[in-house]
């Protein structure tokens, strides 16, 4: 019997919700006359607009008007009201499992390393040598059409477009123009190049390349943006801070190339079939996070202690930073330029 209404739960960060399109169109696929619901967080749900794949989002705001014992329980409640027929919980986290189960959600599929999966019904095993994209598809089934289903998507809408058109004629940058974007920042300081490295690499692709730099990042990475910026001796434009998850994905899709730690612009860049150059430090593409592209590059080190965490770290253990600093401006250049 085919689920009429179907939930999706990730509730991590921006990266990892794109990294469930792929499952999304998955479902959609198999289940066509479903409907289909993703419970998100506010700082995420922006991604999934004008997916044609979905009929609503849901939104948990965990650290904001949901969060607490009462606010939990009421979420559960608008759970249970729509009358899910199945859940899939790509998101390993023992909350996301409750929430389901709570929720009276007969079938609750997940990974069997999930650190609640005795609440789920159905228990896949979770393959750690796989990209994520297809890790996530194993949920809804055991083969795969076609390379291009493991790619994740987004879609920016008219408007989306539109502001980043207008933010280029604002930056003087016309349509003949080269565009290299730069993503420097994350939350976790292992997972980031150096500063310095990022301004060299910016200033070389003006020089050499001819091209325009624009540099990309949410809130947060604004003043590391901006300081890079400033340091540079050429003319370089922050996106920082001044555009939406898909105002970013259209920008993306104007570049040549994106340079980007392990981050959200990373799969972003993926998802909008732009190149990219990604760096990895303090984690490694094993854990199923890199760049799926076919003419995607990843940058790294092998270096004795590396990884150091699935998330990285605040600072380096071993205090040496050797997986950053042994990458070579010289090496990032030889990459871009080879796709610009």
């Amino acid at each position: 019997m085919n689920p009429k209404k179907i939930l999706i739960i990730q509730t991590a960060f921006l990266g990892d919700v794109i990294l469930c399109t792929p499952l999304l169109k998955a479902v959609r696929k198999k289940y066509p006359s479903g409907e289909i619901f993703f419970l998100v967080i506010p700082q995420t749900a922006g991604l999934l607009q004008n997916n044609p794949h979905i009929n609503q989002v849901m939104i948990y705001d965990k650290k904001g008007k949901d969060r607490g014992f009462l606010n939990y329980v009421k979420l559960v409640r608008k759970i249970r009201a729509e009358n899910f027929d199945m859940a899939f919980l790509p998101h390993r986290s023992f909350r996301s499992s409750l929430l389901a189960y709570l929720s009276g959600i007969p079938r609750r599929i997940g990974f069997n390393k999930n650190s609640a999966s005795f609440l789920l019904t159905e228990k896949i095993r979770y393959v750690q040598n796989m990209p994520e994209v297809k890790r996530n598809l194993v949920l809804v089934e055991d083969k795969f059409s076609s390379d291009n289903d493991f790619l994740p998507e987004l879609f920016p809408s008219g408007s989306d477009f539109k502001y980043v058109e207008d933010l280029f004629k604002l930056w003087d940058i016309g349509g003949s123009n080269k565009i290299v974007v730069i993503a420097p920042g994350s939350v976790w300081e292992t997972k980031r190049w150096l500063p310095e490295r990022f301004g060299e690499a910016a200033d070389l692709i003006i020089d050499k390349l001819k091209a325009k730099v624009v540099f990309l990042g949410g809130k947060d990475d604004f003043e590391l943006c901006l300081k890079i910026s400033e340091n540079m001796k050429n003319k370089s434009f922050v996106a920082a801070g001044k555009t939406s998850p898909l105002q970013s994905a259209a920008l993306l899709s104007k570049c040549k190339v994106v340079l980007s730690n392990d981050t959200a612009p990373m799969h972003m860049g993926v998802a909008m079939r732009t190149p990219v150059v990604a760096i990895f430090g303090s984690t490694v593409p094993g854990f199923g996070f890199a760049p799926t592209g076919d003419r995607d590059v990843i940058i790294q080190k092998e270096v004795y202690c590396r990884p150091c965490g699935i998330h990285g770290k605040r600072k380096c253990p071993e205090k040496h930073f050797r997986c950053m600093k042994d990458i070579s401006t010289e090496e990032i250049m030889e990459a871009i330029s080879r796709m610009v």
